[in-house]
């Protein structure tokens, strides 16, 4: 075989997969992350469990009257892995893989699952204080079961759109809007949710919790608004430090050089 065939034969396999006629197609992140694994095989055992035992969606779910008076703490952190039906299960299951896997793979595992569960303890939190407002809501809220990931999933899509703010997002499977455009959707619906309805938006103001925790939790580690905070409160400092001891910028006009004391 002459030499000069060999790179023309080893052209010709590097330009087949580019060639006009070849169509790959793919269909979500791709396979699953031991982070994003671990928490579907957890979410689906606690369905499966509270399915056999009842029960337990009483001990393991959020209900704000037994953490304020029977100090049952754990709830918090376990209502995350109960459901209320099958379709909750999937769509939550779903949203997690199609978002979770590649902030996984861009985190690390350590840190999404830490991510993670600050905003479900987020999401929570929320629940817990909204049970305690003087409205009529609260009151059924706070002897009420509270289940489900969509708190921490909120955070997963806020955080999402801030690493990647220009990946696209179909809405109801139709329409592709930005990451970041659809975030703004999803948080102003849960916000005008939470205001309007009376039980069912107390679920949308445990998302929004789940979304805002997320978003501080991002936004500190990047120093964004801790760093805001501190150049304020610096700005108020250097002001207050020029009133006390009368400094000028640029000087008066009777004097020379560019501070005066």
């Amino acid at each position: 075989m002459p030499v000069a065939d060999v790179p023309c034969r080893r052209r010709r396999r590097t330009m087949r997969p580019t060639h006009p006629g070849y169509v790959s197609y793919s269909f979500g992140p791709g396979p699953l992350t031991p982070a994003v694994r671990a928490l579907i095989v957890l979410n689906v055992a606690g369905y499966l469990l509270a399915l056999v035992v009842p029960t337990l969606s009483l001990w393991l779910g959020l209900v704000p009257a037994l953490v304020f008076e029977r100090w049952w703490f754990w709830q918090p952190v376990t209502y995350m892995f109960l459901h209320g039906g099958l379709f909750h299960l999937l769509f939550n299951m779903l949203a997690l893989w199609m978002f979770g896997v590649d902030l996984e793979r861009r985190w690390g595992t350590r840190f999404f699952a830490r991510f993670y569960f600050v905003s479900g303890l987020g999401a929570a939190a929320t629940t817990l204080l909204a049970s305690l407002l003087p409205f009529g809501f609260s009151q059924e809220m706070y002897a009420s079961v509270t289940v489900g990931a969509s708190g921490a999933i909120y955070g997963l899509l806020v955080a999402f759109a801030m690493m990647y703010p220009d990946r696209p997002i179909y809405l109801y499977m139709l329409f592709p809007i930005p990451a970041r455009v659809f975030v703004l959707i999803i948080g102003a619906v849960s916000f005008l949710s939470s205001v309007s309805e009376a039980r069912g938006g107390v679920a949308h103001a445990a998302h929004l919790g789940g979304l805002v925790a997320g978003y501080l939790y991002l936004a500190g580690r990047r120093g964004g608004i801790l760093s805001m905070v501190r150049s304020q409160w610096l700005r108020w400092r250097l002001a207050r430090m020029r009133r006390r001891f009368d400094v000028h910028e640029g000087g008066r006009k009777d004097q020379r050089g560019p501070w005066v004391h």
